[in-house]
């Protein structure tokens, strides 16, 4: 047994689930990782955005440089965002990713280097090397940079084994990890699109959720809210989280001390999915197919031209897309003013009945509200 097999066969025996991207370099991994038994234990999948067009896809935006440290880091986030999509159970996500620009059947004036990196739920692992011009033909260098592809993927899997490199003096390639920042703070910075925090306190940032949602601020969580919950969840079957955006329209971000104070409520209580989507039209794009547990004065102002820069055409072309992402919206009737509104209070427009579903009086009804307890506490 060689040592490339011995090594891929440990890769293969830890629980890790893996998106690999490559590109310039780093085919002759995949065909060794694909070689060897048990690669379904490792790969979820594998991608060569090689074309600007597929890269720009797998991207969804053009680098600045192909072949540079901040498009691999770039490449891994995404594989990374793959993986966690793909996976099917909770076994660590890994996405490990190469761009390099190697020897070619033409002159090249620059550097011939690759860049790699992988990325997990708590760092990113970077490695990159100056080849040295005419110590290797294109298969060698490919040999070379494979190699690191898959020491980079052993450390990433939590291994210490590595491949020898068969370096001329004037190589030395740069390893280092990065720890990201905490999951609040990287949704706060656009680096991730939501993050689930369990009942526990832990965050899993761009976790898979499926089930009902149920938005709101929470400032405070009390009964209304929780009973809403469970009401919601014995009618759909399907667990309900609760969502907060860390962005609004008409306020400025919350600041992650003001998150984690919210976050404490709902330990122990429930999960909480928290996103960067201030408008449901948002909210709906992100989880196609979510069901969306609101009051019936929401349902109003979802409705509402005015919420869509005062352009019906925008407000209808809004709910056909939420239509169309399997959005549906249950909708609790609340008293105000004295008088109990519900479902039927509200104006739908003609064809949308069906995004709406009612829920009955005799079902849920609390007349309590976070306003009013706010203004308890004040007072």
């Amino acid at each position: 047994m060689n040592d490339t097999t011995a090594l891929i066969e440990k890769i293969h025996a830890t629980p890790h689930k893996s998106v690999i991207a490559v590109a310039g370099a780093g085919s002759q991994a995949l065909a060794w990782l694909l070689g060897v038994s048990g690669a379904s234990n490792t790969l979820l999948e594998t991608l060569v955005p090689y074309g600007r067009g597929s890269m720009i896809d797998f991207l969804g935006s053009e680098p600045e440089q192909y072949v540079s440290e901040e498009t691999a880091r770039d490449m891994a986030r995404a594989a990374y965002r793959r993986a966690v999509a793909l996976r099917e159970d909770d076994s660590p996500a890994v996405g490990l990713a190469c761009t390099a620009t190697l020897v070619t059947n033409r002159p090249k004036r620059g550097d011939h280097r690759c860049f790699i990196a992988a990325w997990d739920q708590s760092q990113v692992w970077l490695s990159d090397l100056i080849l040295e011009k005419g110590a290797r033909d294109r298969p060698g260098e490919e040999d070379l940079c494979s190699r690191m592809v898959l020491n980079l993927l052993a450390r990433a899997s939590g291994m210490e084994d590595a491949l020898p490199l068969e370096l001329t003096a004037r190589e030395s390639p740069r390893y280092s990890a990065v720890p990201h920042p905490s999951p609040i703070a990287q949704l706060l910075a656009g680096g991730v699109s939501h993050v689930v925090v369990h009942p526990d306190g832990t965050m899993a940032p761009e976790e898979g959720f499926s089930g009902v949602l149920f938005p709101g601020s929470f400032q405070p969580l009390h009964r209304g809210h929780t009973e809403l919950a469970d009401t919601a969840s014995r009618m759909t079957g399907q667990p309900v989280a609760y969502e907060i955006s860390v962005f609004n329209v008409d306020k400025p971000p919350l600041a992650e001390t003001e998150i984690m104070a919210r976050l404490e409520q709902f330990r122990g209580a429930g999960t909480v999915v928290l996103t960067s989507q201030p408008t449901f039209h948002g909210k709906s794009r992100l989880f196609p197919g979510a069901s969306f547990v609101i009051g019936w004065d929401t349902a109003v102002r979802i409705v509402h031209p005015r919420y869509y820069g005062g352009s019906e055409e925008a407000m209808l072309g809004a709910l056909a897309d939420m239509w169309s992402w399997g959005s549906r919206f249950l909708v609790a009737g609340r008293a105000q003013d004295g008088t109990f509104h519900g479902l039927g209070d509200v104006p739908i427009p003609a064809g949308f009945a069906p995004l709406f579903r009612e829920i009955p009086e005799s079902d849920f009804r609390v007349d309590i509200s976070s306003t009013e307890l706010r203004g308890q506490a004040g007072g």
